[in-house]
């Protein structure tokens, strides 16, 4: 078997009403998927994180190095796409691109050996998981404080134990929402909060000291990704449990935040880390350091399958009181090919999502829905 063709799709839908985090405007939704081709049929699928064009453009640039091979190496191929750019391609879109290719492969693996991704990692410790609501963005021409309180708690009636909402933005009136949530919802539904590195430290510890009465589990992202300093001082000096990660690319990304205790959880992005084979290392690492994985996830539902099977194999944390189980996060903003893009999607039941047991990811392409959203013009 050797891999023939990768191409890749892009995916976009202009929205009706956009939204925002602390450091991003979304006008539309833009992803991309990455297809190897192999010569005997056999299809992989994978998705990058981030932005699509030049993502797209990276893939394109691996794609050489990746023509006649043996689709089942997926740690060479890893290691030999890494160093051909290695001088600047250590993080960022380099790792994306590569991330989308790594999990194409191993959804090839996966088909050819007849078994979950999940069982190729070493096994399933699990058949569902619990999901977590994320949304809350900024959104135009509305009242954020009462959009955001409405929102969660719709997402609490649907039966998710926890939502995590966007700050980042005023302080003030970060710390408004952050109270009408918490009303919404309710005391027993966790909340999460998400920076987006919107703050500097003054602002986030402020925030993180007054936000601790509404029992927050996370404080994700308070401050940019490359100010470790800011995030060690930002844990010290407020009580909330500080999160991070989505941003930091490969074991080399997140072996300084660990090695410091800049974070009490790691998230790693399957798309944007480096594929299941760097997505791996870096939970055996976070475990060395004694720090939680709660993979970050965003994209459609390839992205969301490969997570499933990632955390499925992810080995229960050994406590007194029973192992600690993975939850997953889950994008319930608009987003129409999300789940169109797969024939049978992944959705959720009460809050939970069942990991699917196929071959490789276990999901089906619907290629109707690539056409269907592929950029007009």
């Amino acid at each position: 078997m050797k891999i023939t063709e990768i191409r890749t799709h892009l995916l976009e839908h202009r929205l009706e009403t956009a939204f925002e985090s602390a450091s991003m405007r979304f006008d539309k939704r833009v992803h991309l998927l990455v297809e190897v081709i192999c010569d005997d049929g056999t299809t992989g699928w994978g998705e990058c994180l981030g932005p699509a064009g030049p993502n797209r453009a990276m893939v394109e640039a691996y794609t050489p190095w990746l023509i006649g091979k043996d689709p089942l190496e997926t740690e060479k191929h890893w290691a030999v796409l890494y160093n051909a750019l290695r001088d600047q391609g250590q993080r960022g879109v380099s790792v994306c691109a590569l991330s989308g290719i790594d999990i194409a492969l191993w959804d090839i693996k996966g088909k050819h050996f007849g078994v979950p991704v999940s069982t190729l990692l070493g096994g399933r410790f699990r058949e569902r998981i619990r999901a977590y609501a994320t949304g809350s963005f900024k959104r135009d021409g509305v009242d954020r404080v009462a959009d955001n309180a409405e929102e969660t708690g719709r997402h609490a009636a649907d039966g998710f134990h926890a939502v995590k909402i966007k700050i980042g933005f005023d302080p003030s009136e970060d710390l408004q929402v952050i109270r009408a949530v918490r009303e919404a919802i309710g005391p027993d539904t966790r909340l999460m909060i998400d920076g987006n590195h919107g703050y500097d430290v003054i602002e986030a510890v402020r925030v993180g000291n007054a936000a601790a009465e509404y029992d927050i589990d996370w404080f994700e992202e308070p401050v940019i990704p490359e100010q470790l300093d800011a995030y060690a001082e930002v844990r010290a000096r407020q009580p909330i449990p500080v999160a991070g990660g989505e941003t930091w690319h490969t074991r080399w990304g997140f072996a300084e935040p660990l090695r410091r205790r800049a974070i009490d959880i790691a998230q790693p992005d399957l798309c944007g880390v480096g594929g299941f084979t760097e997505a791996k290392r870096v939970a055996d690492l976070a475990t060395l350091h004694g720090v939680r994985v709660v993979p970050h996830v965003w994209g459609t539902a390839v992205q969301i399958a490969a997570a499933l099977q990632f955390m499925a194999a992810m080995v229960p944390d050994p406590v007194r009181r029973g192992p600690i189980e993975p939850i997953m996060e889950f994008d319930r903003t608009h987003n129409p090919f999300r789940q169109a893009v797969v024939t049978r999607p992944i959705e959720h039941e009460n809050g939970w999502v069942s990991i699917p047991d196929g071959p490789g990811l276990g999901i089906e392409i619907d290629r109707d829905a690539l056409k269907e959203f592929a950029p007009k013009g």
